[in-house]
């Protein structure tokens, strides 16, 4: 099944020991307490005086895996150390996290890489197998560099990209109308459970998982109107994907680890035209995080937490639809009049999946400006005589 509904489009309808593998790992850390007046994700700044970097000047190395997948590195040419910042870090150096559903630099499951990328943890990446050539192009020819810039000037290393389908769970479950399709030819190994163990055959184990994941091929219709198949390919696709990837995965995580997925507000309140089953499909992500988290702590000491975030015109999003009108509401009736930035979500999600937050788990962690707070649209005409306060 195609996933093509992935970080932000999902969101669209309102809203330690480091081995030789990862020497190229950029040690750095996220600190909170910079200049207020910079944006959310200006606000990560380096706090390593173990290998800290000059902005703009890195060398992109691109190397080959054993697999033969091409690597793409940022190596800083400084060695000067930088002095250690004042403020509460997010220090992740010696984690790796696998971060499942990115296949172009503006979603929301990028905007969590680099925000992890900041904080010094390693990046792996599993990427829709029909996106995969795309992707991993792109990146081989500097087409994400500009977007991969970290706050220290350095570039966000991905140390490997995997090849991914989390709608099946081993190649059994594979019908034979993917074998052999031509979008598929090439790749191998990329079902939830393959990719697991090829993860673990690389690296041995992750500290941190993310679902950045959906997908509903019916989502533009009425749930009157959608078909078994539709509702639960949406439910498959979205919903069950993580708790998929949190089995086959979490034999591999470390004590301490964190999961989080993204969900939206769609699963508690009526968003009309976010339709074909994805209502309910987010809905049980979020009843399932509780679950999960309940049995991922008492079983492996692993936290369990989902974000909600608002409305993001990121290019999936925008070839559904009515996202810049759902972005324009969100500005209007917000506690926050502003457009929701994906890097803010990326540094909730950094500190969800980071030590800072040890006793958050079962979680459902609203990012969106305050809209889920609101019970009326406050830009409507009947409220126009109450003075309420509004940019202009």
């Amino acid at each position: 099944m195609a996933q093509t509904i992935a970080s932000g489009l999902q969101m669209m309808m309102t809203k330690p020991s480091v081995n030789s593998s990862r020497k190229m790992l950029n040690s750095s850390a996220a600190v909170f307490g910079a200049n207020p007046k910079t944006n959310s994700f200006s606000m990560l700044s380096s706090a390593s005086s173990i290998a800290s970097v000059k902005p703009l000047s890195c060398n992109i190395i691109s190397t080959q895996s054993k697999s033969g997948k091409v690597i793409t590195r940022a190596m800083s040419q400084s060695t000067e150390s930088k002095p250690t910042l004042p403020g509460l870090p997010i220090d992740l150096r010696g984690k790796r996290a696998f971060i499942a559903g990115i296949a172009d630099d503006n979603g929301y499951g990028w905007a969590i890489a680099k925000s992890l990328a900041a904080a010094g943890a390693e990046i792996l990446v599993g990427t829709w197998v029909p996106a995969l050539n795309i992707f991993e192009t792109s990146l081989r020819r500097g087409k994400f560099d500009a977007s991969r810039v970290l706050p220290d000037g350095s570039l966000m290393e991905i140390t490997k990209v995997y090849p991914l389908d989390a709608v099946f769970d081993n190649p059994e479950d594979v019908p034979e109308d993917i074998k052999t399709n031509k979008r598929y030819a090439g790749s191998s190994n990329w079902t939830v459970q393959e990719v697991a163990e090829c993860v673990k055959k690389d690296f041995g184990t992750i500290d941190i998982l993310v679902h950045s994941l959906a997908n509903g091929p019916e989502v533009s219709k009425p749930l009157l109107e959608t078909s078994r198949k539709g509702y639960l390919a949406a439910i498959s696709a979205s919903s069950y994907s993580y708790v998929s990837l949190l089995k086959h995965f979490i034999p591999i995580m470390n004590p301490g680890g964190a999961s989080l997925s993204l969900t939206y507000i769609a699963s508690e309140r009526i968003i009309p035209g976010y339709g074909g089953g994805m209502s309910s499909a987010k809905a049980a992500l979020e009843s399932d995080t509780r679950v999960l988290a309940f049995e991922a702590g008492r079983r492996y000491k692993v936290r369990v937490n989902t974000i909600s975030a608002g409305p993001l015109g990121s290019r999936a999003a925008k070839a559904i639809g009515f996202i810049d009108t759902m972005i324009e509401y969100s500005i209007n009736n917000a506690p926050l009049q502003k457009e929701l930035a994906a890097d803010e979500v990326g540094n909730a999600a950094a500190f969800l999946l980071s030590p800072l937050s040890s006793a958050i788990t079962g979680s459902v962690v609203y990012v969106d400006n305050g809209l889920n707070a609101m019970g009326v649209a406050v830009d409507s005409p009947v409220f126009g005589d109450l003075n309420i306060p509004k940019d202009n």
